[in-house]
């Protein structure tokens, strides 16, 4: 009787292991596919973030940050570029609050004001800008000159009105 209880319990643990063994197994290639994944994801984010970073260098071109002549000029002007940047995109801000901003040469939709929404610096004397009242935009390329710290004059170039579709 022994022997027989023995032999159940032998038979009972090679079960036991052969099991343990087979759900170890998959187990490790579930995670071996688990790591795969990753790694494929991992890649393709990576790639992502590389078409990105090229993408934020072109678009950083243009823009008076990234433009060391820009921003030497106005060093050699013994002007601040840090307060100066700021203090240009304010006073264009600035027209909006009068009730429709004079540098925009288009008459706004009735019952609406032509307002700068939106400014960017482009260099030492470009700044563009679109605008907008509800109903129609636009776009503004405008040459500025710095004065001094506190005087800035603008001049509109150039304008563009989207037509309504």
């Amino acid at each position: 009787m022994k022997q027989k209880i023995f032999m159940y319990l032998f038979i009972f643990s090679l079960l036991l292991i052969l099991f343990q063994y087979v759900n170890s197994k998959n187990v490790f290639e579930d995670d071996i596919r688990t790591i795969e994944k990753s790694k494929a994801k991992v890649e393709t984010l990576t790639d992502s973030i590389a078409v990105l970073h090229d993408k934020i260098f072109d678009l950083s071109h243009f823009n008076i940050e990234q433009n060391e002549d820009a921003i030497t000029y106005f060093e050699n002007k013994g002007l601040n570029v840090e307060s100066l940047i700021p203090f240009v995109k304010d006073a264009i801000y600035e027209n909006n609050v009068k009730g429709g901003n004079p540098l925009i040469p288009y008459a706004a939709n009735e019952g609406h004001t032509m307002l700068i929404n939106s400014i960017k610096v482009l260099n030492h004397k470009w700044i563009i800008t679109d605008f907008s009242d509800g109903i129609f935009w636009g776009e503004l390329l405008i040459k500025y000159e710095v004065i001094n710290q506190n005087e800035v004059s603008f001049e509109v170039i150039d304008s563009l009105l989207y037509p309504l579709r």
